[in-house]
């Protein structure tokens, strides 16, 4: 999709509608939560699982529907932090095969890894920047999508707390 990310109507609605168009108001709202981190996490992106995961539920930013999202931008975290390791043990530039230095190929590792962090951090609203942009999620609204797909409606219980605070000591 090209061109600028749209303002949240939320956001329009305290800015006055400047563009005087027409808001939705049909937006499916989620229901809010930390979602089960996925096994196929190792051990750095858990971590990082964890400590985001608090985080992000505690801001409003946190849904269920989110768990791919999260797990991915985990994911690069870990590959980010083992290229970096290994750029630190075995320096910027390496042999090639003549004999010639070459960039070493774990820094376009971690420029890759870097890159895919990025582009979740600003989806999350985790860089300064894009918690302007962000709207987070009311646990006391209803949850329309999950009525819609399910026929119920929960927001954020006493469990789902207990659940992150379980993940938080973990």
């Amino acid at each position: 999709m090209r061109g600028r990310k749209p303002t949240p109507a939320a956001i329009n609605r305290l800015r006055g509608n400047p563009g005087k168009r027409a808001q939705r108001e049909d937006i499916p709202r989620v229901k809010g939560g930390i979602p089960e981190c996925p096994p196929h996490l190792i051990k750095d992106a858990r971590a990082e699982w964890r400590r985001v995961s608090v985080l992000l539920m505690t801001a409003g930013l946190l849904a269920q529907v989110d768990r791919a999202a999260l797990a991915a931008y985990c994911s690069a975290y870990a590959r980010w932090i083992e290229a970096e390791t290994i750029l630190r043990g075995s320096g910027l530039l390496v042999k090639a095969w003549g004999g010639l230095p070459i960039p070493n190929p774990a820094l376009k590792i971690a420029d890759r890894a870097m890159s895919q962090m990025k582009a979740f951090l600003v989806e999350f609203g985790m860089t300064p920047s894009s918690r302007q942009r962000v709207q987070p999620i009311n646990p006391n609204q209803g949850d329309l999508l999950d009525e819609k797909l399910f026929g119920e409606s929960e927001g954020i219980t006493p469990e789902l707390l207990s659940h992150a605070e379980r993940q938080r000591v973990q």
